[in-house]
């Protein structure tokens, strides 16, 4: 009988929900935003938001409630997904997350610190897809479990101010996708 365990070492299980805005098809980037929501790491638990947008001068911001798992989701995954994320000479500004909504309709993540008051808002949902990426996939050290739930419509605003762009329709692997999407149950793995 075939073993239904993964024989990889669980690196950070939570979720890792993204925003990726746009003017126009083949365009660079006007946002890209990355949403952890970590139940397991080790660096501890809690949520993290990485972003550089058009409203921040295209400058790298992050926001963390555990400024030690931040720190360690720079290094180890954001080194490999999103390489401008991983620089960890970039203040981590202390916040507080919640979460609004219902994935049939709309998710938003509300990120607010001293200065700052953010949302995230993916809406439109489309058909959620699993992904399965064993390490070594893509060149990456480390692999992936996660269900997609991309979204045709997300809006990211700061201050009051929307940031400019749309999320762009793509494929993966035959499924319809976006350049944002809920990302949840997503897990991390990586060979002992």
């Amino acid at each position: 009988m075939a073993s239904t365990v993964d024989p990889n070492e669980v690196r950070v299980t939570g979720e890792n929900s993204f925003i990726r805005l746009a003017q126009e098809e083949g365009g660079d980037f006007t946002t890209v935003a990355s949403h952890w929501r970590v139940l397991y790491s080790p660096g501890g638990p809690g949520h993290a938001l990485f972003m550089r947008s058009d409203l921040t001068d295209g400058q790298v911001v992050a926001y963390s409630d555990n400024i030690s798992m931040a720190r360690w989701l720079q290094e180890e995954i954001e080194s490999m997904i999103n390489p401008p994320f991983s620089d960890t000479s970039i203040p981590i500004i202390e916040a507080s997350f919640e979460r609004d909504g219902d994935v049939r309709s709309y998710s938003t993540e509300r990120i607010v610190s001293l200065e700052d008051d953010i949302a995230l808002t993916w809406y439109d949902i489309i058909e959620p897809f699993a992904v399965h990426a064993p390490p070594g996939t893509g060149g990456r050290s480390h692999g992936v479990y996660t269900i997609m739930f991309p979204a045709k419509r997300a809006q990211v605003v700061i201050n009051g101010k929307q940031a400019s762009g749309r999320p762009l329709m793509a494929k993966r692997n035959g499924n319809d996708t976006t350049t944002a999407c809920l990302a949840w149950s997503e897990t991390w793995i990586r060979p002992r």
